[in-house]
């Protein structure tokens, strides 16, 4: 549709036209990268492959500020990168950081202070280069248009990976020469893609063979290729192919999928390991096919300076006495290679501290001696510990037979042996007193006996309190555990769904009683205590009130307060809600979604626990007539950013496919910063990753935001709620109700009045009359493009909505070309007699609007 249709007046018109001609967007061709067109680092900019399976865009790889150019998998919740264009060259964040192809048709980052980063140079005389991602995660620079495939391939991504081996790369070598170009090599840390020690490639010895080194040493080497391709045996190898091929002067690995929907990654870890997965869609996550080298320890310990590897097989790391992990959430995730870190420096690297206490060491009993040691001719084990404290940079020492071996600086892969040596570890002498015995030196034996009874005396009584804590813990945690197991079984007894054969929330029923005993976020809270925290359910603290039940705030012990939901005894449709709630909510955590605290069952009482929302609901603020100014044009826009955020995760990215059935204003929460909330699951259904739609013989949801398919004939899916989304839109950008509006000189509703005015080219004047006077000039746009895109989501056909991922896109790029909409669903408007199904009480909005069910025939 031409823009001038959505803007009313006739100066805009040419300026839209202008804005349109020259402005590039990434509608036609998401996969692909012109020249001159930019990918900037905000969300909604970034190359999608034809079959939705990678990304490019910007992306930080955990707790860091960083900011790197990547490729990940699309559809997985959980961001996996497979490639890394500046893993070198980390940027800061900046919306005038982008990634462009210049005018010398080289791939560049732009950094936005001026300086540009060449990723993918160009040939001296190639033309009109352009980038595009293929569904294989190759990123491919070729010349001539965006959309020829037959260009001349100038750079790819595949001939310079970073960790990861996907299917269809060459992993290549010239012939005696090592090809960097071509080599894996492991990320440094969780947080830091910068090359780490280990390198993966072609043996330089050996034709077949693969290697990996850790730095210039060899770590670890294949059998040849052509007997057992990385070491794996003819079952292992059933569901794929790997080849090892000789061209000329090139060799090359590579390895394929025998079915074209396993997605397949091989990576070379931070410890060293090259490993091997494959998705599962049964769990959501990547799982193991095989690793190599598998016993880690017995080939090289790993756990970084200082870090001491104990276990004969997998890395089990630790830190001495007198040392903590450098990054302690990585030795969470096995990262054990981020090291340890001294608590308190030596006393020798004070050099103005009036302390003439020595540092001390501690002893570590059996261990793999280090490479590069100083050897010293000393004739005692003192004369070579005086040796060591007088070198500041002297961190171990080791005595043998007359020699003195010392060794300066941070220790890497220290390793436990059944036939190793004791190591003396110099530790600050405030660290004394909190050594084992084994590892007190050159402390006095008569202070020792002196105060023995002490000693002993004070373990005595620790150990009697210790275990008598041990009891009391143990018992109030089978207490607890009792209790869970009662109300997790009591919550399961409410019923069954009423469609068995459809998608069920309730065949994942299992996973609540699976989770709920190690579920640190869900809790349960006694009657008791929510009672205390909502005074006794008073009135003065009731928020309000919905289908399900009364709302009360209150406040928890610690001043944390909370939303209450109590089910109501008259609520004919709360105990499947209240269930439904506790499976899905808890399993979901996004910015744009309520979270659920805990419930509480006790008898005839069910209770939902939910974060508190000092702002209600957005019902609210857009149909109370008292809040007149609070929602400007600017706030609107942040609230339906955030919906449409929400809505795309439940849809796309939650690690369980959510379908919301009953969205509305009611059901959008408002948070301190006015940010929106979706709340309400009661009515959401879980859908299959390969399921489309289902079918219910009881129709739930409201009037007025129901699509048509479902109120007519039970069918629900993905567009239900885009339908009710466009609904909503419109209401955000007019400020009434869609069942109640009423207009002087048309018997239509809402959605009706919208399209009028849109086919007549004035969509502008479907504003809230509180906004007409201070919207600015430049959101008129803004404003038709809005309303535009809600016109899409409420086509009376599902198959001609957009997803929710096409309306995030549509929202955020002002340069993306929108189809022409057809007449929507629901033109004609009942009257007020025939809609009032919703309880909105006197001169004030509820809470929740109650919820309909409409019983079909089938």
């Amino acid at each position: 549709m031409g823009r001038g249709r959505s803007i009313n007046g006739f100066l805009v018109f040419p300026i839209a036209v202008i804005f349109f001609l020259f402005c590039t967007g990434f509608s036609h061709a998401v996969d692909t990268l012109s020249q001159g067109q930019l990918i900037r680092d905000v969300g909604w900019e970034r190359l999608i492959s034809e079959s939705e399976i990678f990304i490019l865009g910007f992306f930080s790889p955990g707790p860091t500020a960083n900011r790197y150019v990547g490729i990940w998998y699309y559809k997985i919740a959980r961001q996996t990168i497979v490639w890394v264009a500046n893993r070198e060259r980390p940027l800061a964040y900046s919306t005038d950081t982008a990634l462009t192809i210049d005018t010398s048709g080289n791939l560049v980052i732009l950094d936005g202070e001026g300086s540009s980063l060449v990723i993918g140079a160009s040939a001296s005389d190639a033309r009109n280069t352009s980038i595009k991602l293929l569904d294989n995660g190759n990123l491919v620079l070729r010349e001539g248009r965006s959309d020829d495939d037959g260009g001349r391939v100038l750079w790819q991504s595949f001939d310079y990976p970073t960790d990861t081996f996907l299917p269809g790369m060459k992993l290549g070598v010239k012939k005696d020469l090592w090809d960097r170009r071509n080599l894996l090599t492991s990320w440094k840390s969780i947080k830091d893609p910068a090359p780490g020690v280990f390198n993966l490639g072609q043996a330089p010895n050996g034709s077949d063979v693969l290697s990996i080194l850790q730095g210039q040493m060899m770590y670890w080497t294949s059998r040849p290729w052509s007997d057992h391709p990385f070491g794996l045996n003819h079952e292992s190898r059933s569901s794929y192919d790997y080849k090892f091929i000789s061209n000329g002067n090139i060799n090359y690995f590579a390895y394929s999928v025998k079915n074209n929907s396993i997605l397949s990654r091989i990576v070379l870890s931070l410890m060293g390991q090259l490993e091997q997965f494959t998705w599962s869609e049964d769990t959501h996550d990547w799982e193991l096919v095989w690793s190599q080298p598998q016993d880690l320890c017995k080939v090289h310990a790993l756990c970084g300076a200082f870090g001491i590897c104990t276990s004969k097989r997998l890395p089990a790391c630790e830190c001495p006495q007198g040392f903590e992990p450098m990054f302690p959430e990585y030795w969470n995730l096995n990262a054990w290679n981020s090291g340890c870190q001294r608590k308190t420096n030596l006393q020798c690297s004070n050099v103005n501290s009036v302390n003439e206490e020595k540092d001390v060491f501690l002893t570590l009993p059996r261990m793999q001696r280090p490479v590069n040691s100083q050897s010293l001719e000393i004739g005692s084990i003192d004369q070579c510990e005086l040796a060591c404290l007088g070198n500041c940079s002297c961190t171990v020492y080791a005595y043998n037979t007359g020699k003195c071996f010392i060794w300066n600086g941070n220790l890497l892969n220290l390793q436990k042996l059944s036939d190793g040596s004791d190591l003396r570890l110099r530790l600050s002498a405030s660290e004394q007193l909190n050594f084992p015995d084994e590892g007190k030196e050159r402390l006095s034996d008569e202070g020792n006996k002196k105060h023995s009874w002490v000693i002993i005396a004070v373990v005595v009584v620790t150990v009697v309190l210790l275990c008598a804590s041990i009891l009391c813990y143990l018992q109030l945690k089978r207490l607890k555990r009792n209790e869970k197991k009662r109300q997790v079984q009591e919550l399961f007894s409410l019923g069954l769904d009423d469609n068995p054969t459809s998608t069920s929330t309730y065949a994942h029923a299992n996973e609540i009683g699976e989770t709920s005993e190690r579920d640190q976020e869900l809790q349960f809270f006694t009657f008791t205590t929510i009672a205390a925290a909502t005074g006794n359910f008073s009135a003065a603290n009731k928020l309000g009130a919905g289908g399900f039940g009364p709302v009360y705030k209150g406040k928890l012990l610690k001043g944390q307060e909370i939303a209450v939901k109590r089910l109501s005894s008259a609520s004919g449709q709360g105990l499947k809600e209240f269930k439904n709630e506790i499976i899905l909510v808890a399993k979901l955590q996004h910015m744009n979604l309520v979270r659920l605290f805990g419930y509480c069952i006790r008898g005839e009482e069910k209770i939902l626990i939910y974060e508190y929302m000092p702002n209600k609901s957005l019902d609210s603020h857009l149909f109370d007539p008292t809040t007149e100014n609070q929602l400007d044009w600017g706030k609107r826009v942040h609230i339906i950013d955030g919906i449409a955020q929400g809505l795309l995760y439940l849809h796309t990215y939650s690690r369980l496919r959510i379908i919301h059935r009953d969205l509305k204003p009611s059901n959008i929460l408002l948070d301190g910063d006015m940010n929106p909330k979706i709340s309400d699951f009661g009515m959401a259904r879980i859908f299959g990753r390969n399921e489309s739609q289902a079918n219910t013989n009881r129709v739930v949801g409201t009037y007025g935001y129901m699509s048509p398919e479902y109120a007519m004939q039970g069918l629900f899916s993905e567009k239900s709620d885009v339908f009710s989304f466009g609904v909503l839109l419109l209401e955000i950008v007019h400020g009434k109700k869609n069942i109640y509006f009423n207009h002087s000189d048309h018997s239509l509703n809402l959605l009706g009045y919208a399209w009028e005015l849109y086919k007549e080219g004035r969509g502008i004047e479907l504003i809230d009359r509180r906004l007409s006077d201070s919207l600015p000039s430049f959101s008129s746009f803004e404003v038709s493009r809005y309303i535009h895109v809600a016109l899409l989501c409420v086509q009376e056909r599902a198959s001609d909505r957009p997803t929710m991922s096409d309306v995030v896109f549509m929202l955020k790029n002002e340069t993306a070309t929108l189809r022409d909409a057809n007449q929507p669903a629901y033109l004609i408007g009942g009257s007020i007699e025939e809609v009032n199904l919703h309880s909105s009480g006197k001169g004030s909005c509820s809470v929740n609007d109650e919820t309909v069910s409409i019983i079909e025939a089938r």
